[in-house]
């Protein structure tokens, strides 16, 4: 299998993986799909700040990850100096019932690159409705910060944190 890591480069190709995960996900779980903007795909895109895993060829998985907060801190976060944020989190639909790690691995990426960032945390919002996403972001050390929310269009979701802070050992 050929393909790994880039730096995403074609947004109508990011948008589209995006709704269809989207599409997905609120078939199988019978909640609200996200309102997605192609002008905010494309914004991020030209940032710099969607990675894209591409297997063969295609994209299979991506997500954004930012050091600036799109909107306000939510309270219930623990405190960090310097936390990034993993949003649009994405796999092809054809992986997800396929069972496949491509979500994992785009979480692991995530957290590699904040860290390699200087990030000292990791935070995200996530579905609780969508349980293996939730399954899997815990499986890898997310915390839910705070209740669930809901938005005006009726979307649910949870803030989420992952501390990144290295722990020194004891002498």
């Amino acid at each position: 299998m050929t393909g790994g890591w880039e730096v995403a480069a074609d947004a109508a190709e990011v948008h589209a993986l995006l709704e269809a995960c989207d599409a997905h996900q609120a078939e199988a779980t019978d909640t609200p799909r996200p309102v997605r903007r192609p002008e905010t795909t494309a914004a991020l895109v030209a940032g710099g700040h969607v990675r894209l895993l591409r297997e063969d060829g295609r994209a299979v998985g991506m997500f954004t990850l930012d050091t600036r907060p799109r909107a306000e801190e939510p309270p219930d976060h623990p405190h960090a100096e310097r936390p990034a944020y993993m949003s649009r989190l994405a796999v092809a639909p054809d992986r997800l019932a396929a069972g496949s790690l491509v979500g994992v691995r785009c979480v692991r990426e995530a957290v590699r690159l904040a860290g390699s960032l200087g990030a000292d945390a990791l935070r995200a919002e996530a579905n609780p409705d969508i349980r293996s996403t939730r399954a899997l972001l815990a499986s890898l050390g997310f915390e839910q910060c705070g209740p669930v929310h809901s938005d005006d269009t009726g979307r649910r979701f949870v803030h989420l944190h992952k501390s990144l802070a290295v722990r020194k050992s004891a002498p």
